[in-house]
């Protein structure tokens, strides 16, 4: 075998400073690549796919590994003109790649995976497509860690620090170009890169090379590639109307809004059907192609809204309401139910800034803008900080109706949701009035789901809190398509029977609760294809008798998942009990239960795909290292250890800092940069130490330790501090997130420098063993806190340091 070439004829004295900074570009590019597409796939499919897809495609990081494992000479020996052409490659793939996944020959559709294999292939071409740039890039990377082995300590502080700003990045693009123009400006990084470390050799062909990179993404910017959205989104169906157009449009880190008119667009979801009068057309705003609401104009001549022949009318039945919050106001139809039932004070709490600034302006301009009603106060805040800061009271509390008419397919199902936890109605509850209400909507669906674990989180509130029995303190009404709840932190009044049975009927609506109601008025208009769900009511309100709690049974045998979230677990729409799959699948047919819920079942088949990925990748370059070398245990435990624990700790403090700073964009961009760039700092200051086994396994025990700590102590900080501008919240966040990140910045380039003294061959495999276990732990990570919660996560995290804490990179003992 050849020996490999020595540094000094390939590189030249100035090559490692631009090598730092050419580093520190495409890392900037990949991980802002990474939340684009996120973004981009967010709109075409849901989070959900664009999860899976991403998730496959940074196992690139793990193949790039696995080939300088097995090609490391060859590659080696061409270092100085393969990187830089590499990174050329890289950048003209992102910007190529999102339009090729648009073609018919790659474009699938989430909803028929299940059920037309054809869409499967084309998934498969998707996940090879997103895959290519990824893994140029990391290709890249990964030489430039093993060339410098020895010092790698800070390439991979500039590796880390331009994958913290590549968040930023990310979110301050998102602001300012639309998500088909996206990759195209992200691609200019690594081309940019490039020509940093632009090799001696041939630099008239490099220079032409670099230029077609460049206008290759100048091209794709200035005329992106037409996205292509699932027919089954709802902005799909709403364009099928006749004369739909889109009239405007918005770009911000919550998404891409999009404003739809036409004359047949008439919305009034779950409209009693003794209503005589007529609907009128209606703007309406999509957020990733996702309904986001009915655009409402105000004029003072209004006195009914078409909401009032709704089942969320019911809590203006049961008393007047002159001081009413609405949270997650959206584009503000439940402001102006409550503005024409007589509210003189209405707050509309929404966290999207971009669809508050579309009502107040854009919107404004094209209709009698209810957001500048005079009565109206609207606070842009996330709703539980807005909680939490908030020291008024109201008459009213209302929610946003959840659900879907006819159900979801659980595309939702890992959308943490936080504003329907009972920790979260617990605090709406010390908000409330003496005689003040909760409202909360849901469609009904089947088999029965969305409003039993409503009530059931209803009657848990109020158990808590010392309101028993529950029944006293609800009312429920059921249309054909909706049923509401209402709680009051008083009892009922003796008269609330009557209202809510003259309501009722009125609007030809069955009532549910008070439990006074006589039982043949529960369907007196409205048939139910299933009578069980009233007996499911009645076993939720039950008491306890002798100890048995009625309501803990049932949580334990019904065939889906109906216990209350909680800010641990805040999966209000994941339903899914794995060993009732089979049950389900007897009852409504194989090819159904995957749309029963789908998002959780993808994870799933993710978990499985990366598994089989990594498992292959991580064992190939044993057929090039050997299988009887001594040391590969010692370095699969070890950086596998570290893979999987650092993306844990990432995976599960981005979810819990979703409700702190408000959205998923901003927990994930905030989070990742910090952990990023407080790693790269410790990897730097890594450069100081000797890597000897004691020192590694001090580190990693240490790193296991402050886990262990934050399982405790961060949930209450975070709930202590959420209240906080946004500005002090980014200097919490980063004095929380600092201390863990920058000692998580040590192992990882110590061991790498350890095998780089020992055994040198080891180093990529290494390298990749660290990128495909990462990979694998995104997957891991979500299903774990689907299952156990966000602590379980943390503690496995600390597991899997203490697992590396035990293993010493190489096998080697001693210094």
């Amino acid at each position: 075998m050849p020996a490999a070439p020595t540094r000094r004829a390939l590189c030249r004295p100035a090559a490692s400073t631009r090598g730092h900074i050419a580093v520190a570009l495409l890392s900037v590019a990949l991980i802002a690549f990474q939340l684009v597409l996120m973004q981009v796939l967010s709109l075409v499919q849901w989070y959900h796919f664009a999860y899976m897809v991403i998730s496959v495609a940074l196992l690139g990081f793990g193949a790039a590994g696995t080939l300088i494992a097995l090609a490391r000479v060859w590659m080696l020996r061409r270092f100085e003109a393969l990187v830089p052409v590499l990174m050329l490659a890289c950048g003209a793939t992102m910007a190529t790649v999102t339009g090729l996944s648009q073609q018919p020959f790659a474009r699938f559709d989430a909803y028929l995976l299940f059920v037309d294999a054809a869409h499967a292939g084309s998934l498969a071409v998707t996940y090879l497509l997103f895959f290519i740039p990824f893994f140029l890039g990391a290709l890249a990377i990964g030489l430039v860690f093993v060339w410098y082995a020895a010092q790698v300590g800070t390439y991979y502080f500039a590796n880390l620090l331009g994958s913290g700003l590549g968040g930023l990045v990310a979110v301050v693009l998102l602001h300012v170009a639309a998500p088909p123009a996206l990759p195209a400006l992200v691609a200019l990084f690594p081309v940019a890169a490039a020509l940093v470390v632009r090799p001696r050799r041939h630099r008239r062909a490099f220079r032409l090379a670099a230029l077609a990179g460049g206008a290759l993404s100048l091209c794709f910017l200035l005329r992106p590639p037409r996205l292509v959205l699932s027919e089954y989104k709802d902005l799909s169906r709403t364009l099928a109307l006749p004369e739909a157009r889109i009239v405007l449009a918005r770009s911000s880190p919550h998404g891409f809004l999009q404003v739809v008119a036409s004359p047949a667009l008439r919305h009034a979801p779950g409209l009693s059907l003794s209503y005589t009068g007529t609907v009128p057309p209606q703007e309406a705003v999509f957020n990733n192609g996702n309904w986001f609401g009915a655009v409402t104009a105000w004029s003072r001549t209004d006195t009914t809204h078409l909401l009032d022949f709704t089942t969320s009318a019911l809590p203006y039945a049961l008393g007047p309401r002159e001081w009413v919050l609405v949270l997650e106001a959206r584009t503000g139809e439940r402001v102006a139910q409550a503005l024409t039932n007589g509210a003189g004070h209405v707050t509309a709490v929404e966290p999207n800034r971009a669809a508050v600034d579309l009502m107040r302006h854009e919107l404004a301009a094209r209709t009698d803008s209810l957001f500048h009603h005079p009565a109206l106060a609207v606070r842009v805040a996330e709703p539980r900080a807005f909680l939490a800061a908030d020291t008024a009271t109201y008459d009213l509390i209302v929610l946003p109706t959840t659900g879907a008419f006819g159900g979801t397919v659980g595309f939702s199902a890992l959308q943490e949701q936080y504003t329907l936890t009972k920790e979260a109605l617990r605090t709406m509850w010390h908000r409330l009035r003496p005689h003040g209400a909760l409202a909360l909507s849901t469609w009904l669906d089947y088999p029965y789901r969305h409003p039993l674990r409503l009530l059931a989180t209803l009657v848990e509130v109020l158990q808590a809190e010392g309101a028993s029995p529950p029944e006293r303190h609800l009312a429920a009404v059921r249309g054909w398509g909706t049923i509401t709840f209402v709680l009051t932190r008083s009892p009922l009044p003796p008269d609330a029977p009557e209202r809510v049975r003259r309501f009722a009927d009125r609007l030809g609506f069955d009532p549910v609760l008070p439990a006074t109601l006589r039982p043949p008025e529960h369907a007196q208009y409205n048939r139910l294809q299933d009578d069980r769900f009233f007996a499911y009511v009645d076993t939720l309100l039950a008491p306890a008798r002798d100890g048995h709690v009625p309501r803990e049974h049932f949580y334990a045998t019904y065939a889906f998942r109906v216990r209350p979230a909680t800010d641990n677990r805040p999966y209000f729409d994941q339903f899914v009990r794995w060993r009732s799959l089979p049950h389900l699948a007897a009852q409504f047919g194989e090819r159904t239960v995957p749309f029963l819920e789908l998002g959780l079942l993808v994870v799933g088949l993710t978990l499985l795909q990366l598994v089989a990925a990594a498992m292959l990748l991580i064992l190939l370059p044993l057929w090039r290292l050997g299988w009887r070398e001594p040391g590969k245990p010692g370095t699969l435990l070890y950086f596998g250890g570290l893979g999987l624990g650092y993306l844990f700790v990432e995976m599960v403090l981005i979810q819990q800092f979703t409700l702190y700073l408000g959205t998923p964009l901003y927990a994930a961009a905030a989070v990742i940069s910090v952990i990023l760039i407080c790693s790269g700092a410790g990897s730097y200051v890594s450069e100081r130490f000797t890597p000897r086994p004691p020192l590694l396994r001090r580190v990693a025990g240490l790193i296991a330790l402050l886990l262990f700590l934050y399982v405790v102590v961060l949930p209450p900080l975070l709930g202590a501090t959420i209240a906080l501008a946004p500005g002090l919240k980014a200097l919490v966040t980063l004095l929380l997130l600092a201390p863990p990140a920058f000692v998580m910045g040590f192992p990882f380039p110590l061991g790498l420098r350890r095998l780089a003294r020992h055994r040198a061959g080891h180093v990529p495999w290494a390298w990749g063993i660290n990128g495909c276990l990462s990979v694998v732990s995104t997957a891991l990570a979500t299903l774990l806190a689907v299952e156990a919660g966000f602590a379980a996560v943390m503690v496995a995290a600390a597991a899997a340091y203490l697992l590396a804490a035990f293993s010493v990179p190489g096998g080697v003992s001693g210094s």
